[in-house]
């Protein structure tokens, strides 16, 4: 079977950004953890049992259970690979500039928002978290109480760095 060739571009092959918080960092140490000890022992026990029924080219349920394996074998491997060049957001004490890992409150229009910043892994714009690397993101990175940034015609005015 090939696969279909595809040109590169922005969203094909998606940069690793290293930087999380230790939540982060404990729920995918504890993700990892979990394959290792249930998941991957579970499928390599099933390759075991359906690889005793003979004839590999004939067998899908052994082709299934191996294509298992090796997806749980590249998740570890991804995994790990997040953890060892993983870098801990912890926050700057120092609140006259927005810096990774801070909570902004900016207002617009009226309204008051709070978003922490974080790295594009963590975003959840629904809870306030956004990535530093977002058109918002961005603009704020580096900006002091009182600024204004503008994005798309609209202003963002910084009130509280935390």
């Amino acid at each position: 079977m090939q696969l279909p060739n595809r040109k590169p571009g922005k969203y094909t092959f998606a940069q690793f950004d290293p930087n999380m918080t230790q939540d982060k960092f404990d729920a995918l140490s504890a993700k990892l953890d979990r394959l290792k000890t249930v998941s991957q022992p579970a499928a390599i026990k099933d390759v075991k049992r359906l690889g005793e029924n003979g004839d590999f080219s004939e067998n899908a349920e052994y082709q299934i259970a191996k294509g298992r394996l090796r997806g749980i074998n590249r998740g570890i491997n991804e995994i790990q690979r997040q953890l060892d060049k993983a870098i801990i957001i912890k926050p700057s004490e120092d609140t006259t500039t927005v810096q990774l890992g801070h909570k902004v409150t900016i207002s617009t229009a009226g309204t008051e928002k709070t978003f922490r910043i974080l790295g594009p892994t963590e975003t959840d714009p629904e809870k306030g978290i956004i990535s530093f690397k977002s058109p918002l993101g961005e603009a704020l990175m580096d900006k002091k109480v009182g600024d204004v940034v503008e994005i798309r015609d609209v202003e963002y005015k910084i009130l509280r760095i935390e």
